[in-house]
């Protein structure tokens, strides 16, 4: 029960939690069937992705043989330009165009990740694609024509390969535990926030103790329900009556026959 003023609304949260555990049966139903629907949903309408990852390490230019500390600082801050470079247009269209690929610059960039691990120069460019051999193909490709186009925007001496893509053999996506979760914390949140809204909207006076709380009106003396339980005694009286002559009527058979016999 709520206390309601003109412009607020104040909620008991012991009412709340106690209505909440009450119907502790809704949240559980509704949190294991929608569990199962992102299980469901994972397995059998996502399609599995599959990654596949390259690397390279962009080798800069120096006079000395020795690198500075300075020189190391530059070389990582230049590394976010470089991943620029290989998500840029130029790179991503060239491979569009040499791969025979029917997507839009924009698609298949969403597709691609770049990286640079902390504190170096190796960069990773890992692609998501549902073909594993097309991801592999895919990695590559940029990875070739992003060394092309880094060497000629940049003064690089060179952009090596650290590692050739990968062929995946499992998939990395859908995650089914993340679906499954994602569900689980759904039907929870939808069966507790239809239990908790149905609480807040729910005015009614159900006994005394809410008509002192609320009302604040001091309760003289309770009348109790003697309609309704007289009601109850009838029916069950009525009922027993109404056995008691079907028994006798059987009774009454069973002693016509054996009087024939």
């Amino acid at each position: 029960m709520k206390k309601q003023n003109d412009t607020e609304i104040e909620i008991d949260l012991m009412e709340l939690v106690a209505e909440l555990l009450r119907h502790w049966w809704i949240i559980l139903i509704a949190t294991a069937v929608l569990g199962v629907a992102g299980l469901l949903y994972s397995t059998l309408y996502l399609t599995p992705e599959y990654e596949s990852t390259t690397s390279i390490y962009i080798l800069s230019k120096q006079n000395e043989n020795a690198m500075t500390y300075n020189d190391t600082q530059l070389a990582t801050q230049l590394t976010k330009d470089y991943e620029k470079l290989i998500t840029g247009r130029t790179v991503i269209e060239n491979v569009i165009e040499k791969c025979a690929v029917d997507e839009t610059y924009k698609q298949l960039c969403n597709r691609v990740v770049v990286a640079n691990e902390a504190n170096t120069r190796i960069i990773t460019i890992t692609v998501t694609d549902t073909n594993p051999a097309n991801a592999q193909l895919l990695a590559n490709a940029i990875r070739e024509e992003a060394a092309i186009h880094i060497k000629e925007v940049t003064d690089v001496e060179a952009v090596n390969v650290a590692d050739e893509a990968n062929l995946p053999a499992e998939p990395s996506g859908p995650s089914v535990l993340k679906w499954t979760a994602v569900g689980l914390a759904a039907g929870f949140a939808l069966s507790a926030g239809l239990l908790t809204l149905r609480f807040m909207l729910d005015d009614t006076i159900k006994t005394s103790e809410d008509v002192e709380k609320y009302l604040e009106i001091s309760i003289l003396a309770l009348i109790p329900d003697t309609q309704g339980s007289a009601k109850k005694k009838k029916k069950k009286k009525s009922a027993a009556k109404k056995a008691t002559a079907k028994t006798s009527g059987e009774l009454e058979v069973v002693d016509l026959n054996e009087t024939k016999a």
